[in-house]
């Protein structure tokens, strides 16, 4: 192989490989990142694996002998980042090594045989549906911070998204908060522009890995219009501009959210969501490191913000409201409130209540983007 690559350009493409290779080393061959050239093309292709993500992407690049090759993806990017802006060759002198030149500066690397690196899922034949790009990457911004690491509940380890039509939907939980962003979508078959014979009604629905969205988030930010989206027997495809992101799905069955959701909360209270969050904040450095317990004590014109801890101390922040309700106390985690507090995209917030024990509901009093609701549960302290 020898081949020539912009600096810039290289440099963009390695660091969207940082978050799928594989860092701990259990199949050595997942910490490298596999490069394709054809002999004469003018761009490289690249890939990489975890075995549960993949990222296939292209780089310009003008190729001179073509071969295919693997080099540890974090060093190579440590390397390529730390060159000045130039032109960045690199040559297979021998097997088992690779040169990296650019200008006066040269190295030689080990690399890993080709054959080791593991084969990647094709889409087939599989129909690709269009996703809207800043619609996707709203719903995901405020879903994914609310998806559980707990392993033992492998179900939640990924959100879930709902396709129709003409709406598209994305869902986390981890047990105590859920979040829901909802936004419309204009379907566009890639065949001959109708939906499939049934499916004109059909909900389809499959649970996304937690990795799998951030990663999408990372892509998404490469101003792309639309995301090609599919869906194969095992796995998921996004076509995301010149890349293509591939995810195992997870196979199980997501919580009812429907349920969750309350139906009878009577009482609402409007806030600044600025003024609401800065109070948090400061109450919050008080509370318990281990619970976050924030009370909101509620009555007429005022909601009272406070904490304690019988190691550290106590506070407490007065907000005023329009509420003219019977009083009432809740009691929330700090950061779940602030987790919505600063993803939502309007000036001012309601919660929705009915008593101290029963999901409460956060939502923007008005948004631009995606509809937007936030389910958290009280704690009793």
């Amino acid at each position: 192989m020898d081949l020539t690559v912009r600096k810039t350009e290289l440099l963009r493409e390695l660091q969207l490989f940082q978050g799928i290779v594989e860092r701990k080393n259990t199949i050595p061959i997942l910490a490298n990142i596999l490069i394709d050239a054809d002999e004469g093309a003018e761009d490289i292709r690249l890939a990489a694996t975890d075995l549960e993500v993949a990222l296939r992407t292209r780089c310009v690049a003008s190729v001179t002998k073509g071969g295919s090759l693997t080099l540890p993806a974090k060093k190579l990017l440590e390397i390529v980042r730390a060159l000045p802006e130039t032109e960045v060759r690199l040559t297979q002198p021998a097997a088992g090594t690779v040169s990296v030149t650019a200008e006066r500066f040269s190295s030689r690397m080990q690399t890993l045989p080709r054959d080791d690196f593991p084969s990647l899922p094709e889409p087939g034949d599989e129909p690709f549906t269009s996703l809207p790009t800043a619609a996707l990457r709203e719903m995901v911004e405020k879903t994914q911070f609310a998806i559980t690491g707990e392993d033992t509940r492998f179900f939640l380890n990924g959100a879930l998204l709902m396709l129709s039509p003409s709406l598209m939907s994305l869902v986390a939980t981890d047990g105590v908060r859920l979040a829901l962003a909802s936004a419309s979508r204009n379907e566009t078959d890639s065949g001959d522009g109708e939906p499939r014979s049934g499916e004109t009604e059909e909900v389809k629905r499959v649970i996304l890995p937690k990795k799998t969205l951030l990663e999408i988030a990372r892509l998404l930010g490469d101003g792309v219009d639309d995301v090609g989206y599919r869906r194969g027997e095992n796995h998921l495809f996004f076509d995301i501009g010149r890349r293509q992101l591939i995810s195992r799905m997870i196979d199980a069955q997501f919580p009812a959210h429907e349920r969750v959701m309350p139906k009878g909360n009577d009482k609402r209270v409007e806030f600044e969501r600025d003024r609401l969050a800065s109070a948090i904040k400061r109450v919050a450095l008080l509370s318990n490191e281990r619970s976050r317990a924030v009370k909101f004590n509620i009555d007429e014109g005022k909601v009272e913000i406070s904490s304690s801890s019988p190691d550290i101390g106590e506070a407490s922040e007065v907000v005023e409201v329009e509420y003219n309700e019977a009083g009432i106390e809740l009691c929330f985690n700090a950061q779940y409130v602030l987790d919505f507090l600063g993803v939502a995209d309007s000036e001012s917030i309601v919660l929705e209540f009915k008593d101290e024990v029963s999901q409460a509901v956060l939502s923007p009093v008005s948004s631009e983007g995606c509809d937007y609701t936030y389910v958290i549960m009280p704690m009793r302290v």
